[in-house]
């Protein structure tokens, strides 16, 4: 027997090991399995490049448990060690042997998982005790048993064992029993070893017999050796890639839309297949993820610093051996090659997108609304992704109808550009609700989208910043945003100077206190932030009376504030909308005309012949009370009891689709009684 201390510089190693080197005790059943197929797959390259001559027989690889013994072995039938391989590789902390063999056989060797020398040592963290039992490939070697009960110190000596290969034996501590139980492990081996290319066996396959469930003959293996992802695309079906994804995503039951089958050799090794799933909402998202491995060895899915955020809306896997991890493989280090994949992977993406719209745009624009979300999330995310989606990235107008925006401004610009040669694309949110102003806009030859998206706020700010005008007379077009239910049409694409209105401001005043009378009550409370202010413009006489406007602007902020941070103060803001008073219209210039008559002019009228009678004379300040209160007393007539206010107000409300509740029922019966 011999005895001895581990090669470390400190006697501390051990409490690192089970409290810092890795992030979750769970990893020590990933890195001793992955030991087992290393060791396993060393096998494989020296018997194909003829230097093991012998039968390779049965290379699975077992984990078995012992519940009285309360041990857990990891079993192979690989390559095994010699007393000097264990000495040298497990005495020696940190030297790797999987690294040493595949600078031996680097052109036979590509699915050797190891490279840090650390992965054994992580079953101390929930074992009092480790053995190793091995005997190698090598003939007339003997076998070894060494032991160690984590501490610097352990035990080595020839044994006798009947088989080639390793047996690694676990002495499960008091708390970590957990590790003993069946569901436990079989849920990490799913987890970690699902895709590993040697068949892992747990136990064996149950079926229902006699209502309870009975073990079988049949080895209950674990993973997929031969996942699609490690195929050439050329020999893979559509079929083979939606079995792919439900082995990845069990519980997912809807087919994804399509996907990407990633396959370098050059500059670095990559191999995936990503996803284009149907997202429904944001647990979506946080559900599945894209799952990073490395030779086939599952390591992490927070892979932000693999791909970009954006990506990470996608589904699928991505394989490489020169992503650098650190010994747990539970955390990514930035480096070249982490930004080279990156970067390749997102020209990748957009590449098969611009393939799918360019050789079947009608099947693309049927899949539009279930991608959009993450092809405008990349394009205002990425700098690079952009360029390449402008190419692609779609826009849909209330009819139904798609183009890309470069195509969409060709078609509307000669009808939508104002008198400053700036080109306005008209767009609504909720279609119902803007109906009115809509059907205005086609009334004038307008066209108008459909940009009811989570971004698509984000989205239009972000085209108006990089839209590149004609230049004429020194000044450069702009491309302008608006929602058509923001302002008056006339306003909105302005092809002439604004009319002037038309009325005095006693009129102006006397009209504003008659519609403010019917505006929400408290909507100029702080509190509400709800705020409604009456204006006045000289629209065309065939636009409706009052129209109910916000302005684009702050609208557009409060709406970014949500996903912006940095523009949360918007959110905090008032709402802010403006009843626009129609001044050109009948119905308006009629109530104008009343209350003119009513309390302008008569009383002026009277008043002056007052002031030739009157030997008392009375003062022009006396006068001038008189007249206003008259004022206000045929304004509170209007509002208080002439219905057509209230029609009108409500009228505006309704065409913006905010007349509900109450109101709402007011307004319908008001209409019945008017109509008597």
């Amino acid at each position: 027997m011999a005895q001895g201390n581990i090669g470390v510089t400190s006697t501390n190693i051990f409490p690192v090991i089970k409290k810092f080197l890795y992030s979750d005790h769970e990893i020590f059943l990933r890195e001793l399995v992955s030991n087992a197929v290393d060791a396993t797959q060393k096998l494989k390259t020296l018997a194909s490049v003829g230097e093991f001559k012998g039968e390779t027989g049965d290379l699975k690889v077992y984990i078995t448990i012992d519940k009285k013994k309360k041990t857990l072995t990891v079993t192979d039938r690989g390559i095994g060690m010699t007393a000097d391989e264990v000495d040298k590789y497990i005495n020696q902390i940190a030297f790797s042997g999987a690294e040493e063999f595949v600078n031996k056989y680097k052109d036979n060797a590509a699915a050797i998982i190891g490279h840090f020398g650390l992965g054994f040592y992580s079953s101390f963290m929930v074992a009092d005790k480790v053995e190793i039992f091995s005997q190698s490939y090598k003939d007339d070697a003997k076998a070894v048993h060494w032991s160690c009960e984590g501490n610097p110190e352990y035990n080595m000596e020839d044994t006798i064992k009947a088989d080639r290969g390793t047996d690694i034996v676990l002495h499960i501590g008091a708390d970590f029993e957990e590790y003993l139980e069946d569901s436990k492990i079989e849920g990490l081996l799913k987890k970690y070893c699902r895709f590993l290319p040697v068949e892992i066996v747990f136990g064996k396959k149950k079926e229902w017999k006699d209502g309870k469930q009975v073990e079988t003959d049949e080895d209950n293996v674990i993973n997929y050796v031969n996942p699609a992802w490690t195929r050439q695309p050329q020999d893979l079906k559509e079929e083979d890639y939606k079995e792919f994804y439900h082995q990845l995503y069990p519980e997912q039951f809807e087919e994804p839309l399509f996907h990407i089958h990633l396959n370098v050799d050059y500059p670095f090794h990559l191999t995936g297949i990503l996803y284009f799933p149907k997202i429904k909402n944001n647990l979506d998202v946080r559900r599945n993820k894209i799952q990073l491995y490395c030779n086939q060895v599952f390591v992490t899915d927070e892979v932000e610093n693999i791909v970009p955020e954006y990506l990470t809306l996608l589904h699928g896997v991505i394989d490489s051996p020169d992503i650098p991890l650190n010994v747990s493989r539970s955390y990514l280090q930035s480096d070249r090659n982490v930004k080279k994949i990156s970067s390749h992977i997102t020209k990748k993406v957009a590449d098969k997108l611009f393939e799918l719209y360019r050789d079947n745009k009608e099947d693309f624009e049927q899949k539009w609304q279930d991608i959009k979300l993450f092809i405008q999330f990349g394009m205002l995310s990425d700098e690079r992704f952009y360029e390449r989606a402008t190419k692609f990235a779609l826009v849909k107008n209330v009819s139904g109808e798609y183009n890309t925006l470069s195509e969409y401004i060709d078609k509307v610009k000669e009808a939508q550009t104002d008198k400053d040669g700036n080109i306005v694309i008209l767009y609504t949110q909720d279609p119902d609700a803007n109906y009115t102003h809509i059907e205005h806009a086609k009334a004038k030859g307008y066209d108008v989208l459909l940009m009811d998206g989570e971004l698509d706020v984000h989205y239009i700010s972000q085209a108006e910043q990089k839209y590149e005008g004609e230049e004429k007379d020194g000044k450069k077009a702009m491309l302008r945003f608006a929602r058509v239910d923001s302002d008056l049409l006339e306003n909105l694409i302005r092809k002439d100077d604004a009319q002037k209105v038309e009325l005095t401001d006693e009129q102006k005043e006397g009209l504003r206190k008659a519609f403010e009378a019917q505006l929400p009550k408290g909507a100029d409370d702080p509190a509400a932030k709800l705020n409604y202010y009456v204006t006045f413009e000289a629209a065309s006489a065939d636009a409706l009376p009052v129209f109910l406007v916000q302005n684009e602007f702050m609208r557009r902020m409060r709406e970014m504030s949500a996903h912006q941070q940095g523009l949360s103060f918007y959110g905090q803001m008032p709402e802010q909308y403006n009843l626009v008073i129609n001044t050109s219209h009948p119905l308006v210039q009629s109530l104008v005309s009343e209350m003119t008559s009513e309390t302008v002019l008569e009383p002026k009228e009277k008043k002056n012949e007052q002031a030739k009678s009157d030997e008392s004379n009375k003062s022009e300040a006396s006068d001038s009370s008189a007249a206003e209160e008259m004022v206000e007393k045929t304004v509170w007539t209007l509002a208080g009891h002439d219905d057509r206010i209230a029609e009108l107000v409500d009228l505006a409300f309704l065409a913006s689709g905010k007349l509900k509740g109450e109101a709402l029922s007011k307004f319908v019966n008001r209409s019945l009684e008017l109509l008597k």
